[in-house]
């Protein structure tokens, strides 16, 4: 192209180099791709796309100095080198990477080096790719390496691409010498503390279910950062030659390679079928990636949990290869101490491994290890009283004992299962008061955990793909004991009152350890994984120590374990049915209190946010009124004193009322209103209700925040309508309130006194209460017929691409049994916005009055239930009747993404 006769003028040139170097890359990118679905080499298909921008880089190079600016008789100054740095200096890219380049000088930049460099970087910048570029001479990249910790990465990797060699090799050499030299403890120090950054700031769990690829704890830039320490510190190349420098054996570094190549097969693919530099493997992407690589399904798990249990499973081994990478490190830096204080050291460290309790164990730099790496053949059950000991003098293990853990792992045979002594202390560092969840976490990256618990084995690393799990599974087990822990140990008092309350007069307390420890660890079979994780108890409780009694107990709470969340959030705990139904299950008050532990355990272990004040409120509800049940109180008879109780409470809160007002308003309401509402809350709806009376209004709305469980309450009077709930949902829908739970409450002169709980929001409160003004208003001018809440709901419909991601197949149930006076309609399906509205008000349309509404999303997945009877007030027994309002429900599920918006509606000032 250059050297042609009648080659084009210099303009021409460089629009024909753009448009030949456009192509290489299309034409690289093309041939990276089919190697990634040809060979599933993703290292290969970095690499290949590497070569392709070296190619591009030394063309570029080529024209820049022999071409556009040759220098014919160059001086000294006049030499230049292009460097790869950064991960491009690894030789490897993914299709949306960063090119970073060094154009090295030997001395300050000249213009001929000035053209150069920008004849170069013109035409990457022309072909859209992201260069970072720097221009230093050699006592520049020596000067600001010492400074900056983040440079010095960046050239410890440098990689020649062209020009001058001799230079280039210059500055690895005086690089070497002049900042590497001696100051190993200091980078390792430094690299160590950027990666606890990183990792907080991309998620400080490997399992969590939205990874990130390349920042997040066990992706890529962990074994990045491995890779720079030890190369730092033993002056290799090649991954390959930590070998013989002993820091990893032969499979360790087989490992580290089927690592990097999984994850870089990931991460190309994520790149590839984005478009863009996507790191974060999202919902969206996870299908999308598992088919690309290939997963299919098998034994009751999808081909995306499969390849997600693949990808958790990869990150943990990077977490393996971390901890034996610091703990060499860590051998090599330390420095003997004074003898004086070497000598009252050995004193005080004899002292204390004496006080160990087993000759097998001793300190290590203040952390437990093995005497020898035969302990463990010499007595399995050793692998076991490691984590014992650990647990119970709050010890740190040394990294080189949990390694040995990993390679004894043989040793895990079914002898050592079923020896009395490994149980007894697997119970005891599961129901140990101090730590459980650290202890149980480090013996699941042993691989321990799994090994000795077989069943456990089959949950580690595997996700559930849905939004509402953050974690996977084993994850989640593990969490679920330390928050059980904290509940234990006294700590969650405030968060949860009751739970803690009731926890010292709990019986079964290693029941409740081993229930919840296994609730979900049959997760991934084909059977219900309650029942079929019940029965892993029944075997697995016997085994481990338990009783007949306590075994029973903890199949049981397994079997149940759902329950209690499921009624408190979607039935009418005011309905003496649900509670009489729930109470018949329970059957004891041991039962209760255990089963309101676990939930609270469970749910707050899912995920952050996951878990708030207004389900604790709801948990502490079904809790109270199922103990009147259950300590020997007829509900009918209880809740008839419980109204009069509740009456003679609010008179005398209304005591600057007259008498007949004041009994004219008991009079208004139903005792299922006495029954559900606080006395506090009575207070404020008679003076609400007054003071609209009093300024001559029926329709009005009132706003209170409750920060403690997590919701903020709109209460709205107006006159009753069977679409009233319709056009509140659909008013709180376009205000974009989350509604959480509805009561609705109809007085015997014919208004309505609904109380909306909006999850929060914002943590302020005067934030929260504009916030939720601002809702009620909408409510407000709805019910006044001032706005069209369809026009308003339809500018939300589009749904939010994840949801495309997940199938929830629509179900409704209809049931007359559940309630005495009501028909419960049951409703799930795949959430949305505007979903809650849509089905108010498809019900108003079928002419059936909603009692109350109970809302509740798991994730993706809606499950909404109403409480209705007909316009006469009675249920729906005709099987006909009850076929058309399934019908209609799942219809309100057939939507259509691609139907037009309605055009946005200007919202009226409030009059």
């Amino acid at each position: 192209m250059f050297d042609r006769p009648g080659a084009p003028p210099a303009d021409a040139l460089r629009q024909e180099l753009t448009a030949t170097l456009r192509r290489t890359l299309d034409d690289g990118h093309a041939s990276a791709r089919e190697l990634l679905a040809g060979s599933r080499n993703g290292l290969a298909c970095a690499q290949r796309l590497s070569a392709v921008m070296d190619a591009v880089v030394a063309c570029l190079h080529v024209a820049a100095t022999r071409y556009f600016y040759p220098a014919v008789n160059p001086s000294q100054s006049e030499r230049i080198a292009v460097v790869a740095v950064g991960g491009y200096g690894r030789g490897t890219l993914a299709p949306g990477s960063d090119v970073d380049l060094l154009f090295l000088f030997p001395h300050k930049q000249t213009g001929w080096g000035e053209s150069v460099v920008e004849s170069m970087l013109y035409p990457l910048w022309d072909l859209k790719l992201k260069v970072g570029h720097s221009v230093r001479s050699i006592d520049d990249c020596v000067r600001e390496a010492r400074a900056d910790m983040t440079i010095r990465t960046a050239l410890l990797e440098a990689r020649f691409l062209c020009g001058d060699r001799p230079l280039f090799e210059d500055m690895v050499r005086r690089f070497g010498a002049e900042v590497v030299e001696g100051t190993a403890p200091a980078f390792t120090e430094a690299k160590l503390a950027e990666r606890e950054t990183r990792v907080r700031r991309a998620g400080t769990s490997r399992y969590l279910v939205e990874p990130n690829v390349k920042d997040g704890k066990g992706g890529l830039r962990d074994l990045n950062t491995l890779f720079w320490i030890a190369k730092y510190a033993y002056r290799v190349d090649d991954v390959r030659e930590l070998v013989a420098a002993g820091l990893f054996d032969r499979k360790e570094l087989l490992m580290f390679q089927r690592s990097e190549e999984y994850l870089w097969r990931v991460r190309c693919w994520m790149h590839f079928i984005t478009g863009r530099a996507e790191e974060r493997l999202s919902f969206d992407l996870q299908r999308q990636v598992a088919t690309a690589i290939g997963y299919a399904g098998r034994s009751g798990q999808a081909p995306v949990e499969r390849f997600m249990k693949a990808y958790f499973l990869v990150a943990k081994d990077v977490g393996d290869l971390t901890a034996i990478v610091c703990a060499a490190l860590e051998a090599r830096q330390q420095k003997p101490r004074a003898s004086l204080t070497r000598l009252l050291g050995s004193f005080t460290k004899r002292k204390r491994v004496r006080a160990l309790g087993h000759p097998d164990f001793t300190l290590k730099s203040q952390r437990l290890n093995v005497v020898d790496p035969d302990a463990f053949k010499r007595d399995p059950v050793n692998l076991l009283r490691l984590y014992e000991i650990a647990s119970r003098d709050d010890l740190a293990i040394h990294p080189d004992a949990s390694r040995l853990v990993t390679q004894s792992l043989r040793l895990v045979t079914p002898k050592l299962r079923n020896d009395p002594e490994a149980n007894r202390i697997f119970l005891e560092i599961l129901t140990a008061r101090r730590s459980p969840e650290a202890v149980l976490r480090r013996m699941n990256e042993s691989g321990l955990l799994g090994r000795f618990i077989p069943d456990f084995g089959r949950v580690v690393a595997m996700m559930q793909f849905n939004m509402y799990h953050h974690y996977t599974v084993d994850e989640h087990l593990i969490r679920a004991i330390g928050v059980l822990a904290e509940i234990d140990a006294g700590s969650l008092e405030a968060e949860h009152p009751l739970a803690n309350t009731i926890f010292s007069t709990i019986s079964n307390r290693r029941a409740l350890y081993v229930a919840l420890f296994l609730h979900d660890i049959a997760k991934g079979r084909l059977e219900d994984h309650s029942i079929a994780g019940a029965r892993i108890a029944r075997k697995l409780g016997p085994r481990l120590g338990l009783t007949e009694a306590q075994t029973g107990t903890a199949a049981w709470l397994i079997e149940h374990h759902l329950d209690m969340s499921s009624v408190a959030q979607s039935r009418d705990l005011g309905d003496p049915k649900t509670i009489e139904s729930f109470a018949a299950t329970v059957q004891t008050l041991e039962r209760l209190k255990l089963l309101l532990v676990l939930t609270v355990a469970d749910i707050k272990a899912v995920g952050p946010g996951v878990w708030n004040g207004w389900k604790g409120q709801l948990l502490r509800t079904l809790y109270y009124e199922t103990e009147v049940v259950l300590t020997g109180g007829h509900s009918a008879i209880e809740r008839k004193a419980r109204v009069e109780k509740k009456q003679d409470a609010l008179r005398e809160r209304l005591a600057d009322w007259r008498s007949e007002d004041r009994e004219a308003y008991i009079a208004r309401h139903y005792p299922a209103y006495w029954i559900k509402v606080d006395v506090a809350r009575q207070d404020k709806h008679a003076r609400f209700l007054r003071q609209a009376e009093s300024e001559g209004r029926t329709t009005a709305t009132a706003v209170e925040t409750d920060q403690f469980r997590g919701v903020t309450e709109l209460t709205i009077l107006a006159p009753d309508h069977p679409r009233l709930l319709a056009i509140v949902t659909g008013a709180c829908a376009a205000a974009g309130g989350n509604i959480v739970d509805a009561q609705i409450f109809t007085t015997t002169d014919g208004l309505v006194l609904d109380t909306i709980s909006v999850s929060r929001a914002f943590d302020r409160d005067d934030d929260e209460v504009r916030r939720a003004e601002r809702i009620a208003a909408a409510i407000e001018r709805a019910l006044k017929g001032e706005i069209k809440i369809a026009d308003l709901v339809a500018q939300r419909r589009a749904p939010p691409s994840r949801g495309q991601t997940f199938e929830v197949a629509p179900e409704v149930i209809i049931d007359n049994v559940l309630s005495a006076r009501h028909t419960v309609l049951e409703v799930s399906g795949l959430d949305r916005p505007g979903l809650l509205y849509d089905l108010t008000t498809a019900i108003g349309k079928l002419n059936l009055n909603i009692a109350s509404a109970h809302i509740a999303t798991f994730g993706e997945k809606a499950v909404d239930v109403f409480y209705v009877t007909d316009l006469t007030n009675a249920k729906i027994v005709s099987t006909g009747r009850q076929l058309t309002i399934r019908n209609a429900l799942l219809d309100v599920f057939t939507y259509e993404p691609d139907k037009p918006h309605a055009p946005k509606v200007k919202v009226p000032a409030r009059a």
